[in-house]
Parts: C-alpha cells; structure tokens; sequence
C-alpha cells in the first residue's frame, strides 16, 4: 500500500469518525444513536452485520442492543453468556478478536443467523469491548469481506472500531445521566406537584380528583384579591365551605365573615338586612340596625343564593358594589364601606338575564371572578374519601368504634348518583353512623334510595327481597374477606354449610378469589 493510500484510509477514517459524531451529538435515545452508527458503518465502510452487544444488568447476560442487517427475530435469539461465542469471550478478557473466516471457526455460533450457511462464505468476523472505565459494559462487532484474505486493513478497522467502542461509550454513559437527570426531574415534579397538592387544600373541603384541584388553584389565585367572587354550582357542592376558605386563608382573616342567606328573607326584610335602618324608618322599626354590610367592614360578606333577591335590592346592591357607600333606611347619609363581596347561586344567572329577572348590570360586576363548583357525580374518585371523612367525625361525635366501609356499601356510595351532592352524603353518613352497631358501615345501613338499581333512582323504595339479597351478599363477602377467601372456612364462619354457600356465591356472582390475601 503506498502512502497517499495510507492517507486516503486515515481520511476516511476520519470522515467516518466525524459523521459519527455529529450525528451523536443531537441524540438523546440510546437506541438512536447506535442505530446511526451501524448505519454509517455500513454506508461508508462497507461494514455487514453491525451489531452492539449490552450486558444486561438484571439477567447478567448479553442482550443485542441494536444491530443492522440482522432481522427482528435474529435479535431476540442473540443472547449470550458471558464467555459464550466470540462475543462473549471479547466481553470477558475485555480484549478484540479477530476471526479470519468464519466458516473455520468452532467458537462462532451464528446465533442470530443472520448470515445463512456461513460454511459458504467467506466472511471476516471482527469484535471489540465497549468500556466504561476499566468495566466491560458491551461489545461492538461487524463482519467484513476482506479480498486477498486477512491483510493489514483488519488490524486497522480493529484499531477504528476499538475507537468507536470508546465514542460509544462515552455517549452511553452521557445519555444515562441525560436520562437519570430527567428521571430525577420527573420525580421531582411528581412530589412538587404533589406537595402543591397537599398545600392547595382547604380545611374542610374535601377532594383529591382533578376537577377539585382546579377549585383549590382558583381560590389560591383570588384568596388576597379584593375582586368579587361569584360561586356557580349545584346546592350542596360547598360553595359555603369556598366562601369560607376565601375568607379565612386570605389577608382580611382577622375581620369578620359574615353570612346572609338572600332566599330565607323576603324582600322587605332582606334591605334592612342588608344596609340596616334608622329608628322609626318604617312600622316596628323602634331601634336602629346595623346591616350587615357594616358589621362585614374590613371582612368579607358572603351573599348566599344571590339569585333569589329581588329586582328593587339588586338596584341597591349595585349601587353598592360600584361605589362601595350605601344609605341605612331612613337615612341620607351615605356609610362607607371596605367589604370583600363573594356571592354565591344555583341558578342559571345567564337565562334569568335574558328573562329580564336578574339586571345584566349586576350580574357582570358579580361575575368578575366565578368559580364552578362540580357536582358530586362528576367527581366520584372523591364519594369514598368524603364519606370516610364523615365517618370518621360523626363516629367520634357520638362516641362510636367504627373504623370502616364494607365494599358492598361503597359500591352503593360510588354508583349512585347523589342529587343532593355532599350534603346528601353527609346526611347520609350521619344516619348510617347513628344506626350501626357494628364496626363498619354495611349497605344495610345505607338509605332505601341507595340500595335501588342504578336506573331506579330515588323514586322506587328497595323491596324486602332485595334487602335480604344484599344483606345475604354482604355477609359473604365479608366472611370470604375474613377467611382469605376459603368457603369452608366461611361456611363455619357464617354457620351454615359449604353446599349453601357455593349455591349462594354462585347466585350473586362473587369471585372467592378477590378476597385471597
């Protein structure tokens, strides 16, 4: 070989080299970036059967990382033990190999037999360690067609691919801390998102699902705000409960919280509430009052059923809410006033707009800030956790040792579809405490309107049969969860016989097998 012929290798080497490279440079998946370098190899040095061999750190065998020219299936049949084949000789002493011929080598095991009848061919064989530092993580190896036999061009590639192996490692292990770091960054957003979580949360309000973190980002978002809020929902979602978080986890915490319901009022009442009157302003007015929007100065007024108020009040009230004076009855003197205004409707405020029923006016200057509150059966992942949380405090109101929901009365809590919403649960939970004698809360306990079908709802009452089914079904179960799911042994438990009890675990459908520990 002359010596332009030496250059002209060294630069293709080189170029080779760099195409590698480059190409590395930009990737971020492991598989990626080997597959590019058995694509080059392959390209510009007419290298065949590249593949990149990996200890696998669980199994402690060599697994084909990726290879090119070998199919799918060659790749899965590619596993070796450490000192097994050539490769696994290469991974071992951490030294090359070259094999001359394939063919006329007894240690070559064509596992992958990617190459057919390698009797027939005349193929070079050549494999390199890949090291991390001084451990063998893998091996690096192609097959080559040498003309004239083995020549000095083998010693050369085996000096490129030793190279190579040492670039491969190098990016092995940078995208390994590439990936650590965004696993430990995807940990840390977990527990920061988590710990938000936690912190979001309202005392009292209870609720872990999605649509709840949504309520707990709005109220930290308006919490020192003096903007009025207006809370939309279904009665019973806790609209009072947000009045109340808004209040007393912001700035005007250590004023008062005051609470008028607009419905419980007529009209005539509900302005005296309200602004309060002067003595003799009207028939039986024998003292002064003070309304509530004075008693709320430097607090918060919380305008419950906004919705129900009267069209010659929601005068006044804007009157209010926009120049932040009102007048007691009987008064000309204009009171001022610093009040944090949230209000609070079930009705659809929209439609009464258009009806001419609520003033648009109003309306918008309320709505500055609304937050939906979601009914309880658009968030049934948070039924079982508030209705534990009820048990837990009416069993320690009435001095009660119940630790526990039975699953047949949690099915019933999750499928029903709780018009009243938390309140109803609650309700709920409270009668069924009051009447358990037990240390768990069954489906008998629960009320009639819960024990109907799911397509029944409220208005067909449970029969005595299907009491009794529930009430058999429940038994069982909970006898199956106490004997590891064995029916002889809750055949005892329950004292009747193991034929009664396979009929009946037959009859309602019940897999002793979810109840083995």
């Amino acid at each position: 070989m002359s010596n332009n012929d030496g250059i002209k290798v060294q630069l293709e080497d080189l170029s080779t080299l760099y195409e590698i490279t480059k190409e590395l440079a930009s990737s971020l998946r492991l598989s990626d970036c080997l597959e590019k370098i058995m694509t080059t190899l392959s390209t510009m040095k007419r290298m065949e059967n590249g593949t990149v061999t990996i200890v696998n750190p669980t199994t402690g065998k060599l697994e084909i990382e990726v290879a090119h020219g070998i199919a799918a299936e060659g790749r899965k049949r590619g596993k070796y033990n450490i000192g097994e084949g050539i490769t696994g000789r290469v991974v071992a002493s951490g030294e090359p190999i070259i094999v001359p011929h394939i063919a006329e080598e007894p240690n070559f095991l064509n596992r992958t037999r990617a190459r057919g009848d390698i009797s027939e061919q005349n193929r070079s064989f050549l494999c390199v360690p890949i090291k991390d530092g001084k451990r063998v993580i893998g091996a690096l190896s192609i097959d080559r067609i040498y003309e004239g036999g083995l020549t000095d061009q083998a010693n050369k590639d085996l000096q490129f691919l030793t190279v190579l192996s040492s670039i491969i490692a190098q990016t092995t292990k940078r995208i390994q801390i590439v990936n650590r770091e965004k696993d430990d960054l995807h940990t840390e957003n977990l527990k920061l998102k988590r710990e938000l979580s936690e912190k979001n949360k309202i005392n009292e309000i209870v609720g872990n699902s999605s649509r709840m973190q949504d309520v707990y980002e709005m109220i930290h978002r308006v919490v020192d705000s003096n903007a009025t809020v207006l809370l939309r929902g279904e009665s019973g979602t806790g609209k009072t409960l947000v009045a109340k978080a808004l209040h007393y986890n912001g700035k005007r915490k250590d004023k008062p919280f005051i609470v008028v319901n607009c419905s419980a009022l007529p009209e005539t009442l509900l302005e005296s509430e309200l602004f309060g009157h002067e003595k003799g302003a009207f028939t039986g007015a024998t003292d002064r009052k003070i309304g509530r929007f004075e008693q709320a100065e430097g607090g918060t007024l919380f305008l419950d059923e906004i919705g129900e108020i009267s069209y010659s009040v929601q005068v006044k009230l804007l009157h209010v809410v926009q120049e932040r004076n009102f007048q007691r009855l009987g008064s000309t003197k204009s009171i001022d006033c610093d009040v944090r205004l949230v209000a609070a409707t079930n009705r659809d405020l929209e439609k009464a707009v258009a009806e001419n029923k609520f003033r648009e006016d109003l309306y918008y200057r309320l709505n500055v800030f609304p937050v939906y509150m979601p009914p309880l059966r658009e968030r049934r992942t948070d039924i079982l956790l508030i209705a534990e949380f009820f048990l837990e405090k009416f069993a320690r109101e009435n001095n009660k040792n119940i630790s526990r929901i039975s699953t047949s009365a949690i099915d019933m809590l999750i499928q029903y579809h709780w018009p009243g919403n938390v309140r109803e649960l609650q309700n709920c939970m409270e009668r069924a405490v009051i009447i358990c004698d037990d240390d768990s809360i069954k489906g008998i306990h629960l009320p009639p309107t819960l024990q109907t079908s799911s397509d029944s709802h409220a208005d067909n009452p449970l029969s005595l049969s299907a009491a009794v089914e529930n009430f058999e079904k429940e038994m069982i179960i909970e006898g199956l969860k106490k004997n590891n799911g064995n029916q002889t042994k809750t055949a005892k438990f329950l004292d009747t016989s193991l034929r009664i009890i396979n009929y009946k675990i037959h009859q309602y459908n019940i897999d002793p097998k979810k109840y083995k520990i």
